[in-house]
């Protein structure tokens, strides 16, 4: 049984290390795609740049609309035929892309793909149902590792392989993907019995219900406005790197792969070992605000950077800037109640995907106005500035909730003090 779900669990694993690992593959070549099928030149792809964001809102609006619903429906008719489903069609749809002729094909396959994408709910729900309570922080690690490796390899081996061929890194997405699919397919049990199945209702699986109950909870609120606009200023960057890079500095698939796998790598060395030393130094709060102001300021160096060499040397710095995540996370945890952390987990989901949305239609609309021929001012940077102030506005407000959370801290200490001071008495 121990080795059953050993086994269970590293299936999950690959699963979700291929799912980021496909999205990773894909982002040093999928805006050049976009410029190709659209037929602009090598030298005119930054006109390409606002449909290459739209098409990363199209992934993130369809994640945001069915991971909600694949969620519900793995607990009416369990994990196995939501993920193996979910795999199959994921694997069909990096083939259709490489072979897309035309950008209505690329939108409809992209829009096929975060549906599919969107079975990270039914891998995490499976995870919860193989692990005993116990042992459940560290099954979940699991998802953290297997984003890392995903976003660290994804883009490098798709700028190595978008060199030789930009459609060649969607035909090793998908092979690794069915591959996936066939093993799961033959070894994957089912983790849910009929017993504990309940009924799929599509109200509760909107993920605007999810948004909603935010509101009801001011500090957590109140922090997850400052992750959206985090969110936001990172996925305008993620839309416009590779379009930015060629325009600035005439960088190829390969060195946009390497640079991102450069922020992979530093980031993760961060959170995985930095941030265990430092945050529990600085307490939470300090490390959000501190982690946030780093953020503002290497976007804003990116952004004015003369040399693409010099985007090394900011990387190295601004890594340090991850501390702001989990200090974040830790922040909300701590203000929400134990019975309610999967739902407040579930909407912070839903506006990530919002925020995704939104900044790579901002970010491609901006790099679009600062690089066209008749602009006032030519200025590729433009989307990194807009991503700077989204940083400091959140940072900002996190400074605000900060010293709310320490205010009440120390009124309820004072309090605590007082009252024993009169039972002393």
């Amino acid at each position: 049984m121990q080795s059953q779900r050993r086994a269970s669990l590293s299936f999950i694993f690959v699963t979700l290390v291929l799912d980021v690992l496909g999205i990773g593959l894909i982002i040093p070549v999928a805006p050049k795609l976009v410029a190709q099928v659209m037929g602009y030149t090598e030298a005119e792809e930054a006109k390409a740049s606002l449909a290459s964001g739209a098409l990363i809102a199209t992934y993130a609006a369809m994640q945001f609309i069915f991971a909600p619903i694949l969620g519900a429906l793995s607990d009416r008719f369990g994990r196995r035929p939501v993920i193996l489903v979910a795999l199959l069609g994921s694997g069909l749809d990096y083939f259709a892309m490489a072979l897309a002729p035309s950008l209505t094909w690329l939108f409809i396959t992209r829009a096929l793909n975060g549906i599919s994408g969107a079975s990270i709910t039914a891998c995490t729900a499976y995870i919860a149902d193989v692990t005993p309570p116990e042992k459940r922080a560290a099954g979940f690690g699991l998802i953290g590792a297997a984003f890392g490796l995903g976003f660290v390899f994804g883009p490098l081996l798709g700028g190595w392989l978008g060199h030789y061929d930009l459609r060649l890194p969607f035909v090793v997405a998908g092979g690794l993907t069915l591959v996936a699919w066939l093993y799961g397919l033959l070894v994957l049990p089912e983790s849910l019995p009929p017993e504990k199945r309940g009924k799929f209702s599509l109200a509760e699986a909107s993920p605007v219900r999810a948004l909603v109950g935010l509101s009801k909870r001011p500090v957590v609120n109140r922090l997850a406005l400052t992750q959206f606009l985090v969110q936001m200023a990172q996925f305008s960057l993620q839309a416009t790197w590779v379009l930015y890079t060629a325009a600035h500095y005439g960088w190829g698939t390969f060195e946009v792969g390497m640079s991102l796998a450069v922020v992979g790598l530093t980031a993760a060395a961060v959170q995985g070992g930095l941030a265990r030393k430092l945050i529990p130094k600085l307490g939470e709060g300090r490390s959000l605000v501190i982690g946030l102001t780093i953020g503002a300021v290497a976007y804003a160096c990116y952004a004015l950077a003369p040399y693409g060499w010099m985007i090394y040397c900011i990387i190295a710095v601004a890594s340090l800037g991850a501390i702001a995540q989990p200090a974040g996370t830790a922040l909300v945890s701590k203000n929400t109640p134990p019975t309610e952390q999967g739902v407040v987990q579930g909407s912070l989901t839903a506006l990530q995907a919002v925020a995704q949305i939104l900044g790579a239609l901002m970010g491609g609309a901006l790099l679009k106005a600062f690089t066209a021929e008749g602009a006032p001012v030519q200025f590729p940077g433009a989307p990194l500035i807009a991503s700077s102030l989204l940083c400091l506005l959140g940072m900002l407000n996190a400074v605000a909730v900060v010293r709310g959370i320490n205010a009440r801290a120390r009124a309820a200490e004072a309090l605590a003090v007082a009252s024993g001071g009169v039972t002393s008495r």
